[in-house]
């Protein structure tokens, strides 16, 4: 059993996992081995903080739907830009292959549970307003357009921020609110003929009415840190609604894993510093909390160092500090077992922890370090006698390579022994899709031996095989796309849970090229007779 199962006093129905900041790609590889371990003990779904009506289109493609690609799932079935991330690809695919010949009742599901808005903005609820019609056969395209009129008094960032400018509460939105409401009895009273569709339908109802009551928000006539602390009140308060109802849909296949930013999970009030002036409001999980009661768990996330974001290591004498001392790698820890210690810095790009956090949690998740490749980099480089070489244009490499790393052991750079690499090369390398933001891939020589004991099969048989490896997944050992007839094998982004592996196999291509390098010099300091 996954070893955080064990922290948690019962089993809950829903189990939040959190995580400290949006942008660390640790998290979200860490929820990905998480859900897929607790697939194997009974949990069917994973609801994530992102536009619950655009989910619908992301499990859409890991439902096995032709229609859905992976770029429109990625592109369509996120809000917030979270599909760019690279963890977000291999969450669907590998919730789509769990899926693929299971019946549905052991089907693995995804849901997004946030309200189709941005803390800035908020569109129209026409779009969904007409998906519902089009459902019900409804022909009310030219009442909805007029009531809504110019979309960009409703997408207005300023309307969020100054209460005169929003639409919210203006004659035409109080009657668009009705017309939704009636649309959703309508739902309700064509259920027992209509089925097939009505989940979406109705997801697509509740959408509308969602974003009338955050726009009715935006136009009160409140300050604006009172403004802030409402509108953030009551997108939480939808984030539970849709919590609440995608529950109901799950109960009887299973609990849900439910993953976000901590503030929206925390059972405690969450607070901001607005204009020198702290706000407060209840999120999400502290109404979850208040209406489940043990059913729901939380394991609030722990950042140390983030290379991606710029977040360097905490202090000592901090939370993340003292976590930091104990161990290298991330782990679960009982949340009683932590000690009283100092808040460390909160600078808006991570909220740290502290005592009513750490209260208010079932466990923590502390990630000591991102993984990027300055982090690889210096695990290799601190091995002996290896030398780094980094593609520039001042020595000469060609621009394409430049910034990715060379690791040799002697002089003879002929032959590296390992490489990170941050480019694809058109027409050659491309497989891995490189050229992502943040995505990079360390290359190793494994040898002939290591190689097919890895892989099953030689190198030289690589390209009978190239077809069973998804070359652009993380976390995953793969033949290097273009060099594995030579041993070669690579990995992209690697997740701080696998740092002992990558080192293991690390030390497995360095103690190749040691071997190399000692061979050499013994020829050069005995040649051969007659050379």
């Amino acid at each position: 059993m996954p070893s955080f199962l064990d922290l948690l006093a019962v089993s809950p129905d829903l189990l939040a996992l959190g995580e400290p900041t949006h942008g660390e790609s640790a998290f979200l590889q860490l929820r990905n081995e998480a859900f897929l371990s607790l697939a194997e003990h009974g949990y069917r779904s994973i609801a994530v903080e992102s536009d619950r009506a655009a989910g619908l289109i992301a499990d859409d493609f890991v439902q096995g739907a032709a229609a859905v690609t992976l770029d429109r799932a990625l592109s369509e079935g996120f809000s917030h830009g979270f599909g760019a991330a690279p963890a977000n690809r291999d969450l669907l695919l590998r919730m789509r292959e769990w899926n693929a010949g299971r019946p549905v009742a052991e089907r693995l599901t995804f849901h997004g549970f946030d309200a189709p808005v941005e803390l800035e903005s908020a569109p129209s609820p026409r779009h969904h307003l007409n998906q519902v019609c089009h459902f019900l056969d409804l022909d009310r395209s030219a009442e909805i357009d007029d009531l809504i009129g110019d979309e960009a008094l409703w997408s207005d960032t300023a309307a969020i921020w100054e209460p005169g400018r929003s639409v919210g509460r203006s004659t035409d939105a109080q009657r668009l609110r009705v017309l939704a409401d009636d649309l959703l009895t309508e739902l309700y009273l064509r259920a027992p003929g209509r089925s097939a569709g009505w989940s979406a339908a109705f997801v697509h109802a509740t959408a509308a009415v969602a974003l009338l009551r955050y726009h009715a928000a935006a136009a009160a006539p409140l300050a604006q840190e009172e403004r802030f602390a409402r509108l953030a009140a009551v997108r939480d308060a939808l984030m539970a609604e849709n919590l609440l109802a995608i529950r109901s849909a799950e109960a009887h296949r299973g609990p849900t894993l439910v993953f976000a930013h901590n503030t929206h999970l925390q059972r405690h009030q969450s607070t901001m510093t607005l204009a020198d002036t702290e706000v407060s409001w209840a999120g999400a999980g502290a109404i979850l909390a208040s209406l489940l009661g043990g059913r729901y768990a939380v394991i609030v996330g722990s950042l140390g160092a983030s290379p991606a974001l710029g977040i360097g290591t905490p202090t000592a004498s901090t939370y993340e500090g003292r976590l930091q001392q104990d161990s290298g790698l991330p782990r679960y820890l009982p949340a009683s077992d932590i000690a009283v210690a100092e808040q460390r810095t909160h600078d808006y790009r991570y909220f740290p922890l502290n005592q009513a956090t750490i209260e208010h949690a079932d466990a923590i998740l502390h990630v000591p370090t991102g993984v990027d490749a300055a982090v690889l980099a210096d695990r290799i480089t601190a091995l002996p006698g290896v030398e780094q070489l980094v593609a520039s244009e001042e020595n000469g490499s060609p621009e394409a390579a430049w910034g990715d790393r060379f690791f040799f052991v002697g002089p003879d750079r002929r032959q590296p022994f390992a490489t990170i690499v941050e480019h694809d090369v058109p027409g050659f390398d491309e497989a891995s899709q490189l050229d992502r933001p943040g995505v990079f891939r360390l290359n190793l020589d494994l040898g002939r031996a290591e190689f097919e004991r890895r892989f099953g099969f030689p190198p030289k048989a690589f390209e009978e095989h190239r077809h069973e490896f998804d070359f652009a997944r993380l976390d995953t050992l793969v033949p290097h796309p273009g060099y594995a007839q030579y041993g070669f094998a690579s990995i992209v982004m690697p997740g701080p849970h696998l740092l002992p592996e990558i080192d293991r196999l690390i030390a497995t291509a360095h103690g190749r090229a040691v071997d190399r390098h000692e061979r050499a010099a013994r020829r050069a300091n005995h040649p051969h007779p007659g050379a």
